[in-house]
């Protein structure tokens, strides 16, 4: 890169009918904002608000203390997985930035990126982890891949014991906090 060079890194999309999608997206800086049980509760409320506006099934989940892992499915011929996105992250940004600004102005700290235009921010800027998924066998190691994310990283013992993540409902039958769409997952 050239000094004075600025590079923006781009995510492609392919918004393609059948197609599920492995999306990731980063809390900004790395900060595990979602260690919070009220960041979580705006998140779940953002997506199953997405979930109808969009119309998509949710086929796994798991939110990090820093990151989330989705797997969804748009069940429209015609979707645009960034409006998505947009759909379940701006919601849940808002309103932190918001209960920070009245609740805890100091936490403000966190989120500020020293620019005017957009002075806070909760996520990390770019669209994030976007991968197309047609084939089952690798739909299903992706969701035992980020199903094992809490345990790959030292927060549980097993999958199930990770309270925001869809694992107890994949492997004992327990609803966590978001349902999923079981019924709609490709069987193998």
């Amino acid at each position: 890169m050239l000094q004075g060079e600025r590079y923006t890194k781009r995510c492609e999309r392919w918004n393609r009918a059948g197609h599920a999608h492995e999306l990731t997206f980063s809390c900004y800086q790395g900060h595990p904002f979602l260690a919070k049980e009220r960041t979580c509760l705006w998140l779940v409320d953002s997506i199953n608000n997405a979930r109808r506006r969009h119309d998509f099934d949710l086929w796994a989940y798991v939110f990090m203390p820093n990151h989330v892992h989705l797997i969804v499915c748009p069940r429209r011929e015609y979707y645009s997985i960034s409006s998505i996105l947009q759909s379940i992250k701006q919601p849940a940004a808002r309103r932190a930035i918001q209960y920070l600004k009245t609740g805890n102005p100091e936490g403000l700290r966190f989120l500020a990126t020293g620019q005017q235009i957009r002075p806070y921010e909760f996520w990390q800027k770019g669209g994030g982890y976007d991968r197309n998924i047609v084939n089952v066998e690798t739909l299903i190691e992706v969701v035992r891949y980020i199903h094992n994310n809490p345990v790959r990283k030292g927060l549980v013992e097993t999958p199930d014991q990770w309270h925001y993540s869809s694992a107890s409902e994949w492997d004992n039958n327990r609803a966590g906090p978001i349902l999923i769409d079981r019924d709609t997952f490709p069987a193998h």
